[in-house]
């Protein structure tokens, strides 16, 4: 299982601080750097800080977890994710959900009803971009991805349209960030939703879960919480119960996915400092 770890993406944060961070993550050797996306919230575009990070970087894979497309337009996103595929040098891997909150679709101007059908022509249609498909006199939309075929797609969701949708047009899922318990429930029913489509060997699969390492971790998380969820009280309790907040449980919990069949775990920081890679880097050296 190979590690990775969010980068802070947030306008609070410099561009020094984020060229520092992608940069530790990659001498760390850890595996990707992701990005989280939302439309009403203070974070930038998921492309444009990938896009930051790889013009830093030379080796460490790049990846949406997830990235929301049913309000975004498709050949637009084809052309923008084939261009950072090609300028990272193949790094990228495209994570795709359909998000939960209902403001994103309203502040675009875009209908949420339908969005998973939407989504699954969008992946379809972007592959067929991506395979160079004509569009017009001058031939197809490129630039050609650095990855024949497009860069993997991960499909996020857990419902069984969300399953169907991965196992037609992806390469494998993101789990809700939770538990080893939880991916592996996830996995499970992505591998059959896999193989009844008759799809050979097994989906990728990749897990999330917040961390923060030091006295002020705990805390960290809870405002993490309820400032991006915008809740508070149990559901806040249970979510700040499942940050690790020590080496021992980030320990146990790199364990525990391993075991679950996971083969990327990313880490989301909820302290935004670069120390929290080189936090990170230690604990999990050596498992």
């Amino acid at each position: 299982m190979d590690i990775g770890i969010t980068l802070p993406t947030s306008g609070r944060v410099s561009a020094a601080q984020r060229t520092d961070f992608a940069q530790r993550a990659e001498a760390n050797g850890l595996a990707c750097l992701g990005v989280t996306d939302r439309l009403v919230y203070g974070t930038y575009d998921p492309l444009i800080a990938l896009a930051a990070a790889a013009a830093v970087t030379r080796d460490i894979r790049l990846v949406t977890g997830v990235m929301l497309t049913p309000y975004r337009n498709t050949a637009v996103l084809a052309k923008q994710v084939a261009s950072l595929d090609h300028l990272s040098g193949g790094r990228l891997m495209l994570g795709v959900g359909l998000g939960g909150r209902q403001e994103d679709y309203t502040a675009a101007g875009v209908s949420s009803r339908g969005r998973g059908r939407r989504q699954t022509e969008q992946l379809r249609e972007m592959k067929r971009i991506w395979a160079g498909e004509v569009r017009g006199v001058a031939g197809g939309i490129g630039p050609e991805p650095a990855q024949p075929g497009g860069p993997p797609l991960l499909v996020g969701g857990d419902s069984e349209p969300a399953l169907a949708r991965m196992a037609e047009v992806g390469d494998g899922f993101v789990a809700r960030a939770g538990s080893a318990e939880s991916f592996a429930r996830h996995r499970q029913r992505a591998c059959a939703a896999w193989h009844g489509a008759n799809r050979a060997g097994e989906p990728f699969g990749v897990g999330k879960i917040p961390f923060g390492l030091g006295p002020l971790a705990e805390e960290a998380v809870r405002r993490l919480v309820n400032d991006y969820f915008g809740t508070a009280g149990a559901r806040s309790d249970h979510m700040v119960a499942t940050g690790l907040v020590t080496v021992d449980a980030i320990r146990a919990a790199v364990a525990d996915f391993e075991s679950a069949g996971c083969d990327l775990l990313i880490f989301t920081p909820v302290i935004s400092e670069a120390e929290q890679v080189d936090l990170l880097a230690e604990a999990v050296r050596d498992r």
